[in-house]
């Protein structure tokens, strides 16, 4: 179909570069809460330390013993936190019944690769430790779901806990980042574009770092044993492509795979709950996969 009529009403973001980073950061911040709308009330929500990485946790109080989704933030790896997604967080922790863990991970150019993947692995050792007893999760039934730049990371995640022996139940890739290889197409979209792509990787993982590494190129990894996944596509998203085709491969070496493509709609609106009414249908359908998958 052609560009929704709500993303065509979005204006473009500016290019992203160091010299326009701080400021694009404070967009981002400023305008989270008008994206997301008023937020789902949920029993408790508090920040933790997670042995040394902030989380924030939302617990929807529907059972002594949760299962557990483990967020991961979007933003290119160089913006977002828990305040950017914690609208999303909220409406998924209401529908799915399962506990949410979002992760504020550091942040590149700052911190790049693998700062980031440190501190998911931080917090999931955290989670199968004495914090799930003391805050009622059950580690044994625990998803990992990551939009964007989270997306790599979430899937990078279910890779290396497989390899751990504890894996995941569960993982969900909204328009995930898969491939460093930049083989984006030209589209006419107000959402993410290529250049701003290349400067995000540029921030993550810079000179010297060997993007050939399994955590940063996720089709050259071992995909056999994954847990079941769900892939989220928009069809005006120069990201569209290597989502599904991730989807294909895991799915040609038998992990329970789907991809679902939101027509129309742009790369970020997953977020944004109060702009587009695709996303509380995405978030929803998110929410009934971890509760089948966790029950």
């Amino acid at each position: 179909m052609t560009l929704h009529p709500q993303a065509r009403a979005m204006p473009p973001a500016g290019p992203m570069s160091l010299d326009t980073l701080a400021a694009s950061r404070a967009g981002y911040a400023a305008n989270a809460a008008a994206e997301a709308g008023p937020g789902t009330e949920v029993a408790f929500v508090s920040d933790v330390d997670a042995d040394g990485v902030r989380v924030r946790l939302y617990l929807p109080g529907e059972r002594a013993v949760s299962p557990v989704a483990v967020y991961l933030h979007g933003g290119g790896w160089v913006q977002g936190d828990l305040d950017s997604h914690d609208g999303v967080c909220r409406y998924l922790a209401a529908l799915s019944g399962a506990a949410v863990v979002a992760v504020d991970y550091r942040l590149a150019p700052e911190h790049p690769f693998p700062a980031a993947v440190e501190d998911v692995d931080r917090v999931v050792g955290w989670l199968h430790g004495p914090a799930a007893l003391e805050y009622g999760l059950d580690p044994g039934r625990m998803a990992v779901v990551g939009d964007s730049a989270g997306g790599l990371l979430a899937a990078g995640a279910a890779r290396r806990w497989r390899d751990h022996g504890k894996p995941f139940t569960s993982q969900v890739l909204v328009y995930p980042v898969i491939d460093p290889a930049a083989r984006w197409p030209d589209l006419d979209s107000p959402g993410l574009r290529q250049p701003d792509m290349a400067f995000f990787w540029d921030a993550f993982a810079p000179e010297g770092i060997d993007r050939a590494h399994p955590d940063l190129a996720l089709p050259a990894a071992d995909h056999r044993g994954l847990p079941p996944t769900l892939v989220i596509t928009a069809e005006y998203d120069i990201l569209r492509a290597e989502g599904e085709a991730y989807a294909r491969a895991l799915a040609e070496v038998g992990v329970p795979a789907v991809a679902v493509r939101y027509q129309g709609q742009v790369h970020g609106f997953f977020r944004k709950l109060a702009v587009y009414d695709a996303a509380r249908q995405a978030v929803a359908q998110v929410a009934a996969t971890l509760r089948a998958e966790l029950t």
